[in-house]
């Protein structure tokens, strides 16, 4: 293992910079050269290299977004497509691939290693939508995002004795809505994972105003439906003055937590030990508190699984 590469796909995350920066310099470290791919797997396709050095990720550590970019290529989901990726891989005369991203960059990780090319990969969403991890870098700091919108929301909410329905990202996984939902002191939290009922949160409104509370939160993950249609259904059943607030990719971006910081450095890190210690096909992850690692067969296959203990948890502390 002489020379290593690594991208960034799918949807940007917080700490993805942190990262590469990781990578790269534990990658140097190592004794290894090290070059970036430019736009995820495109570039890969294209042949889209570029050599990193120490200062080449100097000064990114605090960055949101991917200095790498990020581009969706369905190309590379051709058998096609994957052969030219290894072709200019050869070319360039790199040894191994890290992959930062979600599930569906490691179905295109775990193709190349079938192929040929040792590919290693670091949980890159802020949904924490991966099996075979407890945690997925960016999570932390979308919750946390959200988290301070909905409390500024509740400032206004509170003003005008209002109801507000506040989307939040996560079409298939609701952890960031939980999370932020129970932080924020949500009155109903509606995620994929639990059933829902809207007649249940109007209840749980009305309850709220029989004691004199005068607005409410209500927390939707946006694979449960649009907030707007929710937002309209208890505006029309119960006659709440209700609003709806969409933060979309507002969570995306932003500098990565503390502690995202501190996944992507490990993380980052550890993917290269494995690498440099014959490792292929896996992903690093976190379970009980330690970095450990899962085949991208399992990773893709398993389906994440929400703790709804913490669900259950949120609506008996919101009554």
């Amino acid at each position: 293992m002489k020379k290593i590469a690594v991208l960034t796909s799918g949807g940007d995350a917080p700490g993805m910079n942190t990262a590469i920066r990781a990578v790269v310099r534990r990658g140097i470290f190592r004794g290894l050269d090290v070059c970036g791919v430019k736009n995820g797997y495109k570039g890969l396709i294209d042949g889209n290299f570029v050599s990193m050095s120490l200062g080449s990720v100097g000064d990114i550590i605090h960055r949101g977004g991917t200095i790498l970019q990020s581009t969706r290529c369905e190309e590379f989901k051709t058998v096609k497509g994957q052969q030219r990726a290894l072709k200019e891989v050869e070319k360039e005369g790199i040894d191994g691939l890290i992959v930062i991203g979600g599930d569906g960059s490691f179905k295109g990780a775990r193709k190349l290693t079938i192929k040929g090319l040792p590919a290693i990969g670091i949980p890159g969403t802020i949904d924490n939508d991966i099996a075979g991890t407890e945690y997925t870098i960016g999570f932390d700091t979308a919750v946390n995002t959200a988290v301070e919108a909905i409390d500024k929301i509740r400032d206004t909410a509170a003003s005008h004795e209002r109801t507000y329905v506040i989307e939040v990202m996560g079409r298939d996984a609701g952890d960031i809505a939980l999370w932020a939902g129970m932080c924020a002191g949500a009155e109903s939290i509606i995620i994929p994972e639990a059933h829902h009922d809207v007649e249940d949160v109007i209840d749980r409104i009305k309850q709220g105003s029989k004691r004199g509370k005068m607005h409410s939160i209500i927390v939707v993950a946006e694979g449960v439906g649009k907030g707007t249609e929710i937002g309209n259904m208890i505006k029309e059943k119960a006659g709440f003055d209700t609003k709806v607030a969409i933060l979309g990719h507002l969570q995306r971006g932003g500098a990565p937590s503390a502690y995202d910081r501190m996944m992507s450095s490990q993380m980052g890190a550890k993917a290269v030990d494995l690498m440099v210690e014959g490792e292929k096909g896996v992903m690093v992850g976190l379970k009980n508190g330690r970095l450990i690692h899962t085949s991208f067969e399992e990773a893709v296959k398993e389906s994440h699984m929400i703790d709804l203990s913490l669900y259950h948890l949120a609506r008996s502390l919101s009554i």
